[in-house]
């Protein structure tokens, strides 16, 4: 064998199996156990690899060279969705950080993590700088000017150190508003607002693949909003959608439910309703999701405000919505298997039984029905039916029914009124 030939047979092996890794350190380091990584895209992440950190909190994770640059995510906790960072891997260099939950994440190696987290943190302190400009309600042109030369220069500046980075995506993305000549406050906001998502290319597939876009769009309807009423909400959605224009469902469908689940986390029912059937239920039908649709179809049925859904009664030849007799209803879903269910109907039955302005309605989620007869008899003035399907009955899906008991308090024309999430809720209700 020919000496060049022989140094090319050893080095493609090397060649093939060459490879980066992506390392940390976690601290406090008792308190992490695993690192689990992720290749992101628009459609979800896909599992890579695991790594278990030592005791000084350490882990590393290898990557062979058909590693594909993008996106990646480490999952450092359970639940995943809320315990985890992007990181940016370009297929050239090893990925190496520290993290804590108070500190964050701190690269240090990778330029295009290095790059990106600094300039985030750049753009952060003077927009510090402009907020503190308009605070203090100043009308100095020359320092209004200095500051956004400032923010322009350090745009500019990263933009051309991104150069074919997969970071430059960002850079661009994010890239700020400018002035041309001094605006006070309700200009600059609404000027702002109107250039937010200005400079973003929502079909690039790397931005789908990170938070980022997701953050920002947050940030458009929730952070830039002065006025937050229900019309101004309303307004700042129809923009946004506007704005994305055509998407592919699947990836609009995941921007627009973190914004409904915003709203639902914010209690703000009115407007979780309105995204859910302006936009959501469409978005889920087209992409199938079905999961998606029935978390959204459970809400509609049991959100605060909504008419609760109706059903049949046999026992009492009548239906929810025909029953007449009081001011207010109190649905209670439970199992006479259930121990919780147990100690609190009796409970019910006490609080209630010198009120004449809430009638209770039982509803027994069960698999036989001689032990729920058994107990329905303890409540004689409760109007009872049973589902005999337990947790696959269409009445218990229809109202999202996870645990028992659960409490809706409906008025006279069986709209939802409040959810007590257990009987000393309900107590509370009732006694105010």
């Amino acid at each position: 064998m020919k000496l060049e030939h022989l140094i090319v047979w050893i080095l493609f092996p090397a060649v093939v199996l060459s490879q980066h890794s992506i390392s940390g350190t976690f601290s406090p380091p008792e308190d992490y156990t695993f690192a689990f990584l992720y290749k992101s895209t628009p459609d979800g992440a896909n599992y890579i690899d695991r790594a278990q950190t030592d005791r000084e909190g350490n882990f590393k994770i290898e990557l062979d060279s058909l590693s594909e640059p993008g996106i990646y995510k480490i999952v450092y906790a359970i639940p995943p969705e809320e315990n985890n960072f992007d990181i940016i891997y370009n297929g050239k260099e090893d990925v190496v950080f520290t993290f804590c939950l108070d500190d964050g994440i701190a690269f240090t190696k990778s330029k295009e993590n290095i790059l990106w987290a600094n300039y985030v943190e750049s753009i952060q302190t003077i927009n510090s700088t402009i907020s503190n400009f308009y605070e203090s309600q100043s009308k100095n042109k020359k320092e209004f000017a200095n500051i956004f030369k400032t923010l322009n220069d350090t745009q500019k500046a990263y933009e051309s150190n991104s150069k074919g980075m997969i970071a430059e995506r960002f850079v661009k993305a994010n890239e700020p508003y400018i002035p041309s000549d001094f605006e006070d406050a309700n200009t600059y906001a609404s000027n702002l607002k109107a250039s937010f998502l200005k400079h973003i290319d929502f079909t690039d597939e790397v931005l789908q693949s990170s938070d980022f876009l997701v953050d920002r769009v947050n940030s458009y309807v929730f952070d830039i909003i002065a006025n937050p009423t229900t019309e101004n909400f309303q307004t700042l959605i129809d923009e946004l959608d506007a704005i994305i224009g055509e998407q592919d469902n699947h990836f609009k469908s995941i921007l627009y439910t973190n914004i409904w689940q915003r709203f639902v986390t914010d209690n703000n029912t009115e407007m979780a309703l309105y995204i859910t059937n302006k936009y959501l239920l469409s978005l889920a039908e087209g992409d199938n999701n079905q999961s998606l649709l029935g978390a959204l179809n459970s809400y509609k049925n049991t959100a605060i405000g909504a008419k609760a859904v109706n059903f049949d009664i046999p026992l009492h030849s009548t239906d929810l919505y025909a029953i007449n007799t009081s001011k207010q209803y109190l649905l209670i879903f439970w199992s006479s298997s259930c121990s919780h269910c147990l100690k609190e109907l009796p409970q019910v039955k006490t609080l209630l039984e010198n009120n004449n302005e809430i009638q209770v309605i039982a509803i027994g989620i069960e698999e036989d029905e001689p032990q729920w007869q058994h107990e329905v008899e303890k409540y004689p003035s409760f109007v009872h039916k049973v589902e005999l399907d337990k947790w696959d009955s269409d009445l218990v899906k229809a109202y999202n029914i996870k645990s028992t008991p659960s409490y809706f308090l409906l008025d006279s024309n069986k709209v939802i009124l409040d959810k007590p999430y257990d009987f000393e809720a309900l107590k509370a209700l009732v006694e105010k």
